[in-house]
């Protein structure tokens, strides 16, 4: 039971479900609504048309049964009055029969939409299979199909019939009328059959156009195994894009790390943060950050300062407000200036020191930092870091082409802005 349940289809159709059936050539279509369309186009062109159809047909009576002794025996002469009548008849019916035919080609697009498909021209060998056939016509909608039918005949042959009845007298007062009032009868008893077949065939086509949405939605219902495979198809296996996204955030962390040995300086939280800022007098407005992170990254980002001998500030506060408020690759804000200001300015002591010697510079403390910019929040997740660094990528796909440049770079490359410790 519970393996049935499970092959239920269900679910409705997915967008790409429906657009796959378009293609296919399934598309929702009521045959009765279609036939609705032709008998009122066939009804309407013929009643406004009246005129012009007795004036037509008139002319074709005369011409068929007006002849003389010398000519009814002439076939060459009954030939011709025959192509004539038919001439007329033609011209009488030609302007309905356009009617109906664009009748024809609206009706089905007023339900299904416009549709030309090449699959649905394609040969399917499997409906010659008389089982399958049996299958179709034995089935409940091959049931409700003869019981449309049967209805459709009942009712418009009942209402014909009923119709002829009303008017029997009418119809047998026909021959012993002039012709011109014989047309006009015989073409009011037409206009009220017409009337009378047409409501009929509207309410048929008014059940039969339900029914068929209904049995197309239907027929493209899935079961919820469908609606997954489809979903794993459409975005891709979730397993994939999480080795993918893994892969991506590996790639980013190595990018950010290239930037750490041509940082000034990386301020530390000492365990948790580690910022590295950066900056080029007359190349940029205000230092900028040029990684950050948390917890491993961190340590990561310490031990490659180290290894390049970029100097570290054990600065909490600072470093809680520079990894918290200033994203990857920006510049510091106005707010936090003052302090990073003087992280600078004891970097630069610090090189005159190395170079020159003299007094060792003292580390700076109690940096002037705002309290809303140090929130003490919970320890961030790694990924937040990769983020920062893919949306750094986004902004400036520059960025991405000269970090991947500078990957293998020469660490001990000369800066323009002096030595290091």
């Amino acid at each position: 039971m519970a393996e049935d349940s499970d092959l239920e289809k269900t679910e409705p159709a997915t967008p790409r479900r429906r657009q796959k059936a378009r293609e296919e050539g399934q598309v929702a279509r009521s045959r009765e609504l279609v036939s609705f369309a032709l008998l009122s186009a066939g009804f309407l062109g013929g009643w406004g048309l009246f005129g012009h159809i007795g004036s037509h047909l008139q002319t074709m009576v005369r011409g068929a049964f007006t002849f003389d002794h010398a000519t009814a025996f002439d076939t060459h002469r009954m030939l011709i009055g025959a192509g004539d009548a038919g001439i007329e008849g033609l011209s009488a019916l030609a302007p309905v029969l356009l009617l109906t035919g664009l009748a024809a080609l609206v009706a089905p697009i007023a339900l299904g939409g416009w549709l030309l498909s090449a699959k649905s021209l394609e040969p399917k060998w499997n409906k010659l299979n008389p089982i399958k056939g049996l299958g179709r016509i034995f089935s409940p909608n091959g049931a409700i199909q003869l019981g449309m039918a049967l209805a459709k005949t009942v009712v418009v042959g009942g209402i014909g019939a009923l119709t002829f009845w009303n008017h029997k007298d009418d119809v047998l007062a026909l021959v012993t009328q002039p012709m011109s009032v014989a047309l006009a009868s015989a073409g009011h008893l037409i206009a009220v059959c017409c009337a009378t077949t047409v409501t009929g065939m509207f309410l048929i086509a008014a059940l039969d156009v339900p029914y068929q949405i209904w049995q197309y939605e239907k027929k493209l219902r899935m079961t919820k195994e469908e609606v997954k495979r489809e979903h794993r198809e459409n975005e891709g296996d979730p397993h994939v894009k999480a080795r993918i996204r893994s892969q991506q955030r590996a790639i980013a962390r190595r990018r950010m790390m290239s930037q750490v040995p041509k940082a000034d300086v990386v301020v530390t939280n000492p365990t948790h943060f580690a910022v590295a800022l950066q900056y080029t007098d007359g190349k940029m407005r205000a230092p900028k950050v040029v990684a950050k992170g948390v917890n491993l990254v961190a340590a990561r980002i310490r031990e490659i300062a180290a290894e390049n001998n970029v100097p570290l500030l054990e600065a909490p506060p600072l470093a809680r407000a520079l990894y918290y408020n200033v994203r990857l690759d920006a510049e510091v804000p106005g707010v936090l200036y003052s302090a990073v200001a003087e992280v600078l300015a004891w970097v630069y002591q610090l090189r005159r020191f190395n170079t020159h010697g003299g007094a060792e510079p003292v580390k700076p403390s109690d940096l002037e930092v705002p309290a809303e910019l140090d929130t003490r929040r919970p320890v961030a997740d790694e990924d937040d870091d990769i983020e920062d660094i893919e949306d750094v990528e986004q902004r400036d796909p520059q960025a991405r082409r000269s970090s991947g440049q500078n990957d293998g770079s020469d660490r001990s490359a000369p800066r323009n802005d002096g030595g290091r410790a």
